[in-house]
């Protein structure tokens, strides 16, 4: 059955190691001289675009910036999000993908053109992607890796563990969970999670490019008296939707039929645009009418809401529904409870950690033969009693939420985390 989860913030209780940050090739202080971080390294920054719209884009562009302000000189590898020459974003070179599917193709040649204008500083190649992309042998002549590593199954699969235990590779686990498998495995490790941008918290209206000034039930077209269910997830990928789509849109349908307030709001992409499902041919499927769902804006979806935008929107929510299949992480759970929005999660792999104030269900599991480890299928009868424990909560904000989200602020996570994560690495480099 659900379960009503209260567990803590990030408490350091994997292992971790000390750090620094450092510039792209521009002063991180304007009009004042520093002295040179003695930890400074060469960053080559592999993962998507920091202007891209997905949690890997967001996370390049929180951390890449705050490492430039300690002094590193910081290059992304965007093997998403850019194609063709190379860019700048804020003062970041920004080297574009390959031909390769995930431009695994490129990176060492990226790497090293970034090494080679610098040569008395050390260089790290750090990749913010699934370990299993990373086929090219080429890899195996970089001295220095480290992988900030989404673990979503379990066990770990083995193709990631055999990455993970390179010797040219240190992993950074993104979750307490990843971290307990590897050292379960016996693969020493560092351990950060992911974090998000103050603008996450409390939002009652916000103030549009076009000066209209809206509620977030006003931006999703929800009036007060709704009970809305919100999912932000990506529709990607139909055998299996590790989002468990179907079965978080069929608990809602069932949910549904006894509250008649109840509305679901999707924050995705609905038509399989991206080798996903047809989400409307699904909600159709089990009954739920055109009057009971709106799909955001999809010229906003695709070139990314602003996140005061977003913050509105989970404060407007009553519940996120997040039921997943398996997760490395899981930042809209955190955004949303910075937000007050209370979260029903899967009781598997990250997802009960991230949880303040919400619910956790159970599930059977999935066995993925492509990566020869178990993912989970969330218990239908569960998510709906999750909702209806949802629906009967107090229609207020939770403080609960909000205090453990804090937990996970991207500079309170930079102070505790990666300072210490990036002067073992620094050490690493030079040994």
């Amino acid at each position: 059955m659900a379960n009503r989860n209260r567990e803590g913030r990030p408490s350091g209780d994997a292992r971790v190691f000390s750090g620094a940050f450092a510039p792209s090739g521009r002063s991180a202080l304007v009009g004042s001289v520093r002295p040179t971080n003695p930890d400074r390294l060469r960053i080559v920054w592999y993962s998507n675009a920091p202007w891209a719209a997905t949690g890997y884009g967001q996370q390049t562009a929180q951390v890449i910036q705050r490492l430039a302000k300690e002094d590193h000189q910081v290059a992304v590898h965007a093997m998403y999000g850019l194609a063709g020459a190379a860019s700048t974003w804020n003062g970041f070179k920004i080297y574009p993908q390959g031909l390769a599917a995930y431009s695994d193709d490129v990176v060492v040649a990226h790497t090293m053109e970034w090494a080679n204008q610098d040569p008395s500083t050390p260089t790290l190649l750090i990749t913010l992607f699934d370990t299993w992309v990373l086929k090219s042998d080429s890899l195996k002549t970089l001295k220095n890796i480290a992988s900030w590593v989404p673990i979503d199954h379990q066990p770990t699969p083995p193709e990631v563990l055999a990455w993970c235990a390179r010797e040219n590779v240190r992993p950074i686990a993104m979750s307490k969970f990843g971290s307990r498998m590897l050292e379960t495995a016996g693969i020493e490790h560092l351990y950060v999670p992911h974090a998000i941008e103050p603008v996450f918290k409390p939002t009652e209206s916000v103030t549009l490019a076009n000066g209209q000034k809206m509620t977030g039930r006003e931006f999703m077209g929800w009036e007060e008296d709704r009970f809305v269910v919100s999912m932000v997830a990506t529709n990607k990928g139909s055998q299996p939707a590790r989002k468990a789509w179907a079965e978080n849109i069929l608990a809602f349908s069932i949910f549904a039929k006894d509250h008649p307030d109840a509305v679901l709001y999707l924050y995705t992409e609905p038509d399989g645009a991206m080798a996903g499902i047809s989400l409307p041919t699904l909600l159709d499927a089990v009954g739920v009418s055109k009057d009971k769902y709106k799909v955001v804006d999809q010229y906003a979806y695709r070139h990314s809401l602003p996140q005061n935008v977003m913050a509105a929107m989970y404060t407007a929510s009553d519940v996120l529904l997040a039921c997943s299949m398996g997760e490395g992480f899981g930042i809209p759970v955190i955004e949303a409870q910075a937000c007050g929005c209370r979260v029903i999660v899967s009781n598997f792999t990250a997802q009960p950690e991230l949880v303040g104030d919400g619910w956790t269900v159970e599930g059977q599991p999935w066995w993925d033969a492509a990566q020869k480890s178990w993912f989970f299928t969330p218990n239908v009868p569960d998510i709906v009693n999750a909702l209806k424990a949802a629906y009967d909560a107090p229609r207020s904000r939770s403080e609960d939420a909000i205090t453990h989200a804090l937990g996970y602020g991207a500079d309170q996570v930079f102070e505790q985390y990666w300072k210490p994560t990036m002067k073992e690495l620094s050490a690493w480099c030079r040994s």
